[in-house]
């Protein structure tokens, strides 16, 4: 039998929720943790929120306007 694979999204506490959810089930762990390209400290933050923000707001993903998000094209300012 396969193991089931959820996904949790939080905004804050993430890390430490995600440990607790897997110790209430037995061989149960945490593979990974993935952050918003926000809660980088280096590289380019203001571009990858664009690009992020711009994402999160879609229901199909559509990479020409991420890139022109990124970019900062057709922002109102």
């Amino acid at each position: 039998m396969s193991g089931i694979t959820p996904c949790l999204w939080f905004d804050g506490d993430a890390e430490e929720a995600a440990k607790f959810y897997a110790s209430l089930f037995p061989n149960s762990h945490v593979d990974a943790v993935h952050r918003a390209p926000s809660d980088y400290p280096s590289g380019n933050r203001d571009r990858a929120k664009r690009a992020f923000d711009a994402m999160m707001q879609m229901k199909r993903i559509d990479i020409a306007a991420i890139e022109r998000a990124a970019d900062g094209i057709g922002l109102s300012t």
